[in-house]
């Protein structure tokens, strides 16, 4: 490769750097007038009671749609939703082609089947372990390593300015239920040629040691599994096949059929199955079938580990089902982490499932999860072997990203830089800098829409969520009076103030008040009306009840509504 005149090397996160999820990066090589670029995964995050009506949460991309003209491809470490699950929506926007692994490709292809307004087609290439494609400017080479699902890869990024290595997301098992381990040869290889920069994952940096092994996990299933008295229900995340394949395993192992529940678990298997990663398995029973087998003799698989309400555990809490349930006796095991903000969800599932006699089992219980993100001791093993000139904490909230970048100063790593989203980091030449700042943030899938928090509405959804809203319509006759009581809708607002008035009553006392109150030329203004009526309304509110709920005027006359 030839390094052209004045070009620069750059990375710029715009998404899962200084957050947990949303993953999106961008590599730049050229000179600043004339980069070339390729993404880094696109992904998503998921809302939270701040967000009401929301299903997505999905990277703003303002900056590279603006500089579509040098895009060259979009690459996919692996099919976890955080890293590619925004891809059906935000490549109409790119349109640019992408490479993937087998595993990836089939389920993009099973979930954009199954969704509603999906492009037609994306324009994949399939990658696998161990192979080398140029894109652009970039020889890029796909290491693989372990995680929790399978083809997880490392890319090594080169161009003329040097080589990045960039982790995603992977751990260090010497025992791995799917897929290779991670590839110790290939990144002592690189160390030795030579590396740049280490883009590396956070997410543990705060945890000293080392995973323990899914093997390990399996074996602490087989156990509960094993010891358990009634049904045994395991949730875990959909996309965590080697995890199916542990819960399998030890059901097969304790003399029980597996059902599975939930429609992400049967996609992710299915497309798992097709690739042959479930083989040797013994096949999974029907719902239908789920009173014909004795209660010792099954385990359900089932959605809901992160307390998602329409998932088949918070169903299965609420006893919504209507082939399957759960009794007193019965046991469901958490084998999952639970990401930040979902505590309470989760919380109430576990109370319900508890008031039904049910026991729960979490990770403090037994050995029935482990994360597949590297501990402290397994990113100082990465350190020693790609011995990176500059290293970059990436896919963690702050106290992580600091924690790596500590880590990496200690272990001998000359430079660290610290970025967040919107930072453009320059890599080469020169020491690494961050030398601008970029757009970024937040867009929001509402339903079939997709937009920033205001178009979507979300703010005010926010305020009606926390006040209600309130409507008047005000009817004047020609001679600009009253032509009867105002007409009031109240959502959301309480029904009556402290000492027991009526709060609609109150508000439109103060609809006519405001009325009363312009002189009559100048209600001539209906705009003028509309305004001072709606604030009345609002005041009366906020003074009867403490809160200010959103309020809607409408003045009408002679047959017209302002």
């Amino acid at each position: 490769m030839a390094k052209a005149q004045n070009a620069e090397l750059v990375f710029v996160p715009l998404g899962g750097v200084g957050e947990i999820g949303m993953n999106f990066a961008l590599y730049g090589y050229g000179p600043p007038s004339a980069r070339e670029w390729i993404v880094v995964d696109v992904g998503v995050t998921f809302p939270d009671a701040a967000h009401p009506g929301v299903d997505l949460i999905l990277p703003d991309t303002r900056f590279i749609e603006e500089n579509l003209a040098g895009l060259r491809g979009i690459i996919i470490t692996h099919a976890h939703e955080d890293h590619y699950g925004a891809l059906l929506d935000i490549w109409p926007k790119l349109k640019a082609p992408v490479w993937m692994t087998p595993f990836s490709a089939g389920l993009l292809d099973a979930k954009r089947q199954g969704e509603q307004g999906a492009p037609k087609k994306i324009p994949v290439t399939i990658y696998r372990a161990g192979e080398t494609f140029t894109v652009g400017p970039f020889s890029i080479e796909a290491i693989p390593v372990a995680h929790s699902i399978p083809e997880p890869m490392s890319l090594a990024i080169t161009s003329p300015a040097g080589t990045v290595i960039h982790t995603g997301d992977w751990k260090i098992d010497p025992e791995p239920t799917i897929g290779p381990k991670t590839d110790e040869a290939r990144f002592r290889a690189y160390g030795d040629k030579g590396v740049l920069a280490l883009v590396c994952d956070s997410t543990n940096a705060l945890r000293e040691g080392e995973s323990p092994s899914e093997v390990a996990v399996g074996e602490g299933l087989r156990g509960v599994i094993q010891s358990a008295v009634g049904r045994v229900a395991v949730t875990t995340f959909s996309s965590n096949v080697g995890r199916i394949v542990s819960i399998a395993k030890a059901a097969r192992d304790a003399g029980r059929q597996c059902l599975v529940l939930g429609r992400s678990l049967k996609r992710v298997i299915d497309v798992a199955g097709e690739l042959g990663y479930m083989d040797g398995l013994p096949e999974f029973i029907a719902e239908e079938d789920f009173g014909f087998i004795p209660r010792e003799n099954l385990v359900i698989i089932c959605t809901g580990s992160q307390g998602e309400a329409l998932a088949a555990l918070a169903k299965l809490s609420r006893d919504e089902m209507k082939s399957v349930s759960l009794t007193a006796g019965d046991t469901v095991v958490f084998s999952s982490r639970t990401i930040p903000g979902n505590e309470k969800a989760i919380l109430e599932i576990k109370n319900r499932l508890i008031d039904l006699g049910i026991k729960i089992i979490e990770d403090g219980d037994a050995l029935v999860h482990v994360s597949g993100h590297p501990r402290r001791s397994e990113l100082r093993r990465m350190y020693e072997w790609v011995r990176p000139q500059i290293g970059v904490p990436v896919h963690g909230e702050a106290a992580h990203l600091v924690a790596q970048g500590s880590l990496m100063s200690t272990s001998g790593i000359g430079q660290v830089a610290q970025v967040r989203d919107g930072d453009m980091l320059r890599l080469a030449p020169g020491p690494a800098t961050i030398i601008d700042q970029v757009p970024f943030g937040r867009i929001y899938k509402d339903g079939r829409l997709i937009g920033t928090d205001q178009a979507m509405g979300i703010r005010d959804r926010r305020k009606l969520s926390f006040a209600g809203h309130v409507a008047v319509n005000v009817v004047l006759d020609d001679k600009y009076e009253l032509a009867g009581d105002p007409d009031l809708v109240a959502i959301g607002v309480a029904e009556a103030d402290a000492r027991g008035e009526n709060m609609e009553d109150l508000m439109l006392d103060a609809a006519v008040g405001a009325v009363d109150s312009i002189p009559r030329q100048r209600r001539k203004d209906l705009d003028l009306v509309q305004e001072a009526v709606r604030r009345a309304v609002r005041g009366a509110a906020h003074e009867a009840g403490g809160k200010k709920p959103l309020g809607t005027g409408f003045v009408t006359r002679g047959g017209n509504m302002q």
